[in-house]
């Protein structure tokens, strides 16, 4: 009877010791939250894409409540949507341009020709280890959809030359599709950057118009046309949109192949003396010269 008073009172002395510990400790470690953290991040998208440079909405709400960051910051939410949390927090809703994903490639199948035929997994980074994938051009799009696939925001398709497709309506400019792409085609750049080059090709003239009907050659028209603004480096056409208030239609006017093009919300516009491009088929190839490429290459 003795042992089992002397054993309760022990046991209720340990639970009594680490109720005080406990309270000390919760005392000394709290850590007080805003409760308007879970209001602001309740009114985000939750698409935790990153391009506010947050981890994730609940980072972003905490730094809003914290007037580190302003409503504008995050891209995704509609102006209405920015209102509404910067009246709740009684700050400057604040202005960030919306940024989107551009691809620097035109050669859809229907414009670009095929050196050899893949086949393995079908996908661009699989098929680019193999001798650089199926494209004449070293630096053109394989077309096999992973920038498709790796879009959580639905933003991009492939067409029906199995050209990536960037609705910017729906980009969050997550950065996703850029590390995707095996061929670094994909940049973010922001929405005003209306002026584009779509493509990548360094080639010499003859060469890449061999490889592609839409590369640029590096004619120099663009530049002639604009010369503060666009630049020929590396046999290909180059913006520095440091200076994009100054960006006009006039530089893609007189490109010969439509390489630089004037990005709208309807797609890449291209210049009056472009050649115009009416096949939809994809290019034929010579069976006798046509390679094969196989992942046993590897």
């Amino acid at each position: 009877m003795i042992e089992f008073l002397i054993g309760g009172a022990l046991m209720g002395g340990i639970g009594v010791l680490l109720a005080i510990a406990l309270a000390y400790a919760d005392r000394k470690l709290y850590v007080f939250e805003d409760p308007r953290v879970d209001q602001v991040d309740a009114m985000l998208p939750h698409a935790n894409c990153g391009a506010c440079g947050c981890v994730g909405c609940r980072m972003f709400a905490e730094k809003l409540v914290a007037g580190e960051i302003a409503p504008g910051k995050c891209t995704v939410s509609s102006p209405a949507e920015i209102a509404a949390i910067a009246a709740f927090l009684h700050v400057d809703a604040g202005t960030e341009e919306k940024r989107v994903a551009r691809l620097a490639c035109a050669g859809g199948a229907h414009v670009a020709r095929n050196r050899a035929q893949y086949w393995g997994v079908e996908t661009c980074r699989a098929a680019a280890l193999v001798a650089g994938g199926g494209k004449a051009c070293a630096w053109g799009c394989l077309g096999l959809g992973d920038c498709e696939r790796a879009c959580d925001f639905d933003a991009i398709h492939l067409d029906a030359q199995g050209l990536p497709w960037v609705t910017e309506a729906k980009c969050t400019a997550c950065g996703d599709c850029v590390e995707a792409c095996p061929k670094n085609l994909f940049s973010i750049h922001a929405a005003s950057h209306r002026l584009w080059v779509a493509c990548s090709n360094r080639a010499a003239a003859t060469e890449a118009e061999a490889c592609c009907e839409v590369a640029c050659t590096a004619c120099g028209r663009c530049a002639a046309d604009a010369p503060t603004l666009v630049r020929i480096e590396n046999n290909l056409a180059v913006i520095d949109y440091s200076k994009n208030e100054r960006a006009t239609r006039a530089a893609i006017e007189r490109c010969p192949t439509g390489a630089i093009v004037w990005m709208d919300e309807r797609g890449p516009r291209k210049g009056l003396e472009a050649k115009k491009i009416t096949r939809r088929s994809a290019l034929p190839v010579e069976q006798a010269d046509l390679a094969v490429l196989s992942e046993e290459q590897t």
